[in-house]
């Protein structure tokens, strides 16, 4: 299993920007200078100059926390590529995944720990670009043969089925999350034109996991090669308001030789009562952590993981979800997440 940091950053970060210069506008600048019959004579100003004449501004964006988890297992999409699992979305999920060279076309499944924005943003995006790809799997090129999606939808009977499981991307989800999910990009996915009942089974094939109505615990089992990874959902309180609570169900990945990976996503407290057990247990932790210095009460914050966190569970952690890279002593955690970083499991190291 590889888990790669597709975003590692807060729900307000934004980025920076920066005046530069392409390298072939910098080498014909040089090559105009050094050409130039007055070259000798200009002066470091005029040089300066010319520089912020042909300068760009440039955004680097930082991206809201999210992970790309990918198993060694078939894809749903083509059936020889590696399964590709999205731990959230983002608050827009398009561009993080470009950044790494891919898109839409590329993931089989989400996982959705909660509603906030920075969680479900890309949804829309993700619901709306594979529905209206008529290739997104080998099963919906079959499904739809020549027919626009619209079309098949508003079919002849005038009766508007859903595409089959495989013509859709996975959607794992607790059902406590489910309901305030559909209420929030609900108006987004209400739009594919002449068809009146459109709703997020339209989009994913959604699998419940953890508690059931009938008090059973769903599971899902992922493949990797000759071994299997346990995905279940761990709850953890993020944010309580003056009329209800905002959960967060992170995951649980247990790998069938028993090493784990607990990724609470987001948290309130530093290790949640509730979750101790499951921070003991884990061999490895992505942690969320605020560096803000105005703390807001629903994530630790980085001086409370270094004054108050139990050593043995530093060593597990990887930080993210910072406005800015923390600054912690060298060696107290397992290490920093910056975009793009990655890791494969089980790591015995």
């Amino acid at each position: 299993m590889k888990i790669t940091a597709i975003g590692v950053n807060a729900a307000f970060s934004t980025g920076e920007y920066e005046s530069t210069l392409l390298e072939d506008e910098a080498c014909d600048l040089i090559y105009e200078i050094i050409n130039s019959p007055e070259a000798k004579y200009l002066s470091k100003d005029a040089i300066k100059a010319r520089i912020s004449q042909l300068c760009k501004t440039r955004y680097y964006p930082r991206w809201h926390s999210n992970f790309l988890i990918e198993f060694d297992m078939p894809s749903i999409r083509d059936g020889q590529s590696p399964y590709r699992l999205l731990l959230d979305v983002g608050g827009d999920i398009r561009h993080a995944l470009k950044a790494i060279n891919l898109s839409s076309r590329d993931i089989d499944g989400i996982y959705i720990s909660h509603p906030h924005n920075d969680h479900i943003g890309g949804m829309e995006y993700m619901g709306l670009t594979t529905l209206f790809n008529p290739f997104y799997t080998l099963e919906k090129k079959q499904w739809l043969g020549e027919t626009f999606i619209a079309n098949k939808l508003f079919n002849e009977e005038k009766t508007w089925p859903n595409p089959p499981p495989n013509a859709k991307p996975d959607l794992f989800i607790h059902k406590k999350v489910l309901g305030p999910l559909r209420r929030a990009i609900g108006p987004g996915l209400d739009t594919v034109q002449g068809v009146p009942d459109v709703c997020l089974e339209t989009y994913f094939d959604i699998h419940l996991v953890g508690k059931q109505e009938d008090g059973s615990t769903t599971t899902h089992v992922f493949q990797d090669g000759e071994e299997t990874w346990k995905i279940k959902p761990i709850f953890a309180m993020h944010v309580f308001s003056s009329s209800e609570e905002m959960p967060s169900y992170g995951i649980s990945l247990q790998h069938s030789d028993g090493y784990d990976v607990l990724m609470p996503t987001d948290i309130q407290y530093m290790i949640p009562p509730q979750l101790e057990v499951h921070y003991r247990k884990a061999d490895r932790i992505y942690m969320d952590c605020e560096t803000s210095p105005f703390p807001s009460g629903v994530h630790p914050h980085i001086s409370d993981l270094i004054d108050n966190l139990a050593p043995d569970i530093q060593k597990k952690c990887l930080l993210y979800h910072y406005d800015m890279p923390p600054q912690v002593p060298e060696g107290m955690f397992y290490g920093i997440l910056k975009q793009g970083d990655w890791h494969i499991y089980p790591d015995y190291s």
